[in-house]
């Protein structure tokens, strides 16, 4: 590669990080497969609430009325489980969401015991933080967590209306957000997203919209209203992205998934209810793995499905840029 085409690969790379990328017109992914079924063995649950994937594929679901973790492959091959009813170290209570961390720790948001506890990949205790109250670090059913890959966790503490950033060792970073309708405030958020870009995304729920704002809760735009129609919501939960930075949101009260571009122009969505393929009786939370695949946890069904992207990940943005300079 020459000096001319490294400066240039260069300069669209920064391009890409400082103002990715994104098709306003998107198909949505096809379904690829399914697994679970209500009960307490391996591989079924009880509504399934939070779902993260690794860098390996590897899919954790919070069995949240099993109170329990269960770890699968991509294909929903059991690999492993860990939790219990109560409040030990190790023990959960109604799990509602799951991240993975920037080393690959497994972080669990309890809303019964209003705490985070870490684990390892395979389900080792590491630590915790949390407990029920209105101050720093306190929390009021907290239902939403995410990681952004930089050692940042952020909690959507839903009853009091703001979402926190800790460090993944749970040191309190910084909060924003109270009760209202004004830009930056909530009612009851119950999901939370953190892209690659330093973007945080929150599913403000009661508000049927979803907000976005800076790693520190800086407001930097919103989108969406009630309504069934493109772009709208009907209680929103969750909210996940790709690395991209396209946002999926979950729009639980309408049984679909919709996909955004970051600055929330709608690009497509998929879903309905029923017990088909591809339908869902409240979803709850969705995740991304590194080659666009999109997992959800299909709530009432006590199910998860798997979709994949139409276009192969590859054949976009990135896989265009590396064909320009072989």
């Amino acid at each position: 590669m020459d000096t001319q085409k490294v400066s240039l690969f260069g300069l669209i790379v920064l391009g890409l990080f400082t103002h990715p990328v994104t098709s306003r017109a998107d198909a949505p992914p096809v379904f690829v497969n399914a697994w679970g079924s209500g009960g307490s063995g391996n591989g079924q649950f009880s509504t399934p609430k939070g779902i993260a994937v690794d860098a390996a594929g590897n899919v954790y679901v919070a069995d949240s009325g099993n109170h329990r973790i269960q770890k699968f492959a991509a294909t929903g091959a059991f690999i492993t489980k860990w939790g219990s009813l109560g409040a030990g170290d190790g023990q959960l209570s109604n799990p509602q969401d799951v991240a993975v961390g920037q080393s690959g720790d497994i972080l669990v948001l309890e809303t019964g015991n209003r705490r985070v506890q870490k684990f390892t990949a395979t389900g080792g205790y590491l630590l915790k933080w949390g407990a029920s109250g209105t101050g720093d670090g306190q929390f009021a059913n907290p239902f939403g967590i995410a990681a952004d890959g930089q050692g940042a966790v952020y909690v959507a503490d839903s009853f009091n209306h703001r979402i926190q950033k800790f460090t993944e060792s749970g040191a309190f970073v910084v909060k924003w957000g109270s009760q209202g309708s004004g830009d930056g405030q909530f009612d009851s958020p119950l999901g939370v997203a953190a892209d690659a870009f330093g973007n945080v995304y929150v599913s403000d729920t009661n508000r049927k919209r979803v907000q976005k704002f800076t790693g520190t809760g800086v407001f930097v735009g919103k989108w969406g209203s009630s309504g069934a129609l493109q772009g709208l919501f009907n209680f929103p939960d969750g909210a996940a992205v790709d690395f991209l930075g396209n946002v999926y949101v979950t729009d639980t009260g309408n049984n679909r998934l919709q996909k955004f571009t970051s600055d929330g122009v709608f690009m497509s969505q998929w879903g309905s209810y029923g017990t088909g393929q591809g339908q869902f009786s409240t979803p709850f939370h969705s995740c991304v793995a590194s080659n666009g695949d999109v997992f959800v946890s299909d709530s009432d069904n006590q199910r998860i499905q798997r979709f994949s992207p139409q276009t192969p990940v590859e054949s976009t943005t990135w896989g265009r840029l590396r064909s320009m300079f072989r």
